[in-house]
């Protein structure tokens, strides 16, 4: 759900009396961390994150795992006592895997093989071409602990109750202003990544423009325990005036229903009362609510930001995008961005690569966020509009389940079909997209992923691959070479794989060697920065 509004309470947040809490004190900062190469900027951290839901939290996990100093900052000083979303699709279980992380999320929670997509339409997850033909039911609130585990596993500062008031950058890094329970500091680091909401104060700072459609249409959300829980079934409920969609949740049920008057400040806060009444009107009924937990409104409103890097300042998540809830895919974007960018700024953060490859980040995510906005309007405007485009949902409800177009719908949809540009195309399927789990000589693409964070260069020894493994060796501090089992590379001589899992650049069989070799090197120096020994502009010997 995206955050187009500020979130408001019917009663204060409650916070579990275990939530985590801020971290060391400001002058614990520069105190023992991962040791960093030479070259490093000097600072109280190479990464400043500012925001702890499951953006800030997936980068932070990124750049600890690439032993980067990172400090993450979150305004709020405990996690909070409300859930925005409830779902992980299929495409950051395939994030997630990389990372040899996705059991964990997977114990959590049912798997589901359908999802809502418009009307009374449903995806057909199954059909599509992934190892995770689902989406799992997990709340957003496990999601960040779950990843908040990580990150401190990986030696990441978590700094909660601190709040970013300011920023500047220079050419060699960002001091920023804080607000924090000891009082007003400042924290210089390289790089700052904002992934504070769709009201992200980075952006603002930053001077970075969000332009797009405002809110049209708005519906209030309730996580509310009734007088009579049989009241309303789950699901949707064609009431006389509206419809209401009742999702069950432990201990209280979830309602959602249009605002058919909402105020001109759209952060009025929702009341009780104001909730009860559009409720009863929608059913033309009255039932009765006992408690509210949560309640809020939310809009339709659909943005993307100029640009998602600024010098030394990146976007990611909804402080890049906000977008129609269609789909409950924002804490899934919000996962991609951070998986994408991880890496990247990881590379750059240790003086290994240019920061032009961070310019990599920009035009990936920001097509994707474009992609994003159109396929969650879309859906929106089909299902708004009554009788008129009623024939429009029969037809995708039809083409949802048809064999030929189930699956490019629900890997469009999900986000499993991406495929990112490749500099030296060679017309390979897996060119641009996400690798499957090559089976290796030892075991397998996603351990190695895991186990390394870094690249990949596998190669099929039956088609003689010894100049492109002496190609690949000045680079072995960032990709590790593997020989993948004969034929298990759709053809391919050699692939070369990101640390994200998608596939940089593919071999051509019919290519001469020395061919093949030199346009390896121009990828791993493309994607990996410059040699071990070589230095340039923004890079240091590793």
């Amino acid at each position: 759900m995206p955050d187009t509004t500020a979130p408001v309470t019917a009663r204060a947040e409650q916070h579990p009396p275990n939530a985590p809490t801020s971290g060391n004190p400001p002058t614990a900062l520069r105190s023992p961390a991962p040791q960093l190469p030479a070259g490093a900027p000097d600072g109280d951290a190479d990464v400043l994150v500012v925001g702890a839901g499951p953006a800030g939290l997936m980068l932070a996990c990124e750049l600890g795992l690439g032993k980067v100093r990172t400090v993450l900052l979150e305004r709020h000083p405990a996690p909070p006592g409300f859930c925005r979303g409830f779902n992980l699709n299929a495409r950051s279980l395939e994030l997630l895997d990389r990372r040899g992380l996705a059991d964990r999320f997977l114990a959590e929670g049912p798997t589901v093989p359908t999802t809502a997509f418009t009307g009374a339409a449903r995806l057909d997850l199954a059909a599509m071409r992934t190892k995770h033909p689902y989406v799992l039911g997990i709340a957003q609130t496990r999601v960040e602990e779950l990843l908040t585990e990580r990150a401190m596993e990986l030696g990441v500062r978590i700094l909660r109750g601190h709040r970013l008031t300011g920023l500047r950058q220079d050419d060699s890094g960002v001091c920023a202003e804080v607000d924090s329970p000891d009082g007003r500091m400042l924290l210089r680091s390289g790089w700052l990544a904002g992934c504070d909401g769709g009201r992200s104060t980075v952006r603002k700072l930053a001077g970075i423009g969000f332009p797009g459609t405002p809110a049209r249409r708005f519906a209030l959300l309730g996580d509310v325990v009734l007088a009579d829980p049989q009241a309303i079934p789950f699901g949707m409920t064609a009431g006389a005036n509206g419809t209401v969609f009742a999702i069950p949740r432990p201990g209280y049920v979830r309602l959602i229903t249009d605002d058919p008057r909402p105020p001109d400040n759209r952060d009025e806060p929702v009341t009780l009362p104001g909730f009860q009444d559009v409720l009863d009107r929608a059913l033309g009924r009255h039932v009765e609510i006992a408690e509210a937990h949560w309640l809020t409104r939310f809009g339709d409103a659909a943005r993307l930001a100029e640009r998602l890097r600024h010098g030394r300042v990146l976007l990611v998540g909804d402080a890049a995008h906000i977008h129609p809830p269609a789909g409950a895919i924002g804490v899934n974007a919000a996962i991609d961005d951070a998986m994408n960018l991880g890496w990247k700024l990881g590379l750059t953060a240790r003086g290994q690569a240019p920061d032009s490859l961070l310019d990599t980040y920009h035009t990936e995510r920001h097509a994707a966020g474009a992609r994003l906005l159109r396929n969650t309007q879309a859906q929106m405007l089909v299902a708004a509009e009554g009788e008129r485009l009623a024939p429009v949902r029969e037809l995708l409800a039809e083409l949802a389940h048809a064999e030929e177009t189930a699956g490019y719908l629900a890997e469009e949809i999900t986000g499993v079909g991406t495929r990112y540009p490749v500099h030296h195309g060679s017309g390979h399927p897996w060119e641009g997209k996400m690798v499957p789990d090559v089976p290796l000589e030892r075991d397998g693409l996603l351990p190695l992923l895991a186990r390394t964070g870094g690249g990949a260069l596998l190669v099929d020894e039956s088609t003689g691959t010894d100049a492109l493994r002496e190609a690949a060796g000045p680079w072995a501090d960032r990709v590790t070479v593997a020989s993948a089992r004969p034929d298990g590379l759709a053809g391919a001589p050699a692939i070369l794989v990101r640390p994200d899992g998608h596939a940089a650049w593919a071999g051509t069989p019919p290519a001469p060697r020395r061919t093949t070799a030199q346009q390896l090197r121009e990828a791993l120096h493309h994607w990996f920065g410059p040699p071990v020994g070589v230095t340039g502009p923004g890079t240091s010997a590793a």
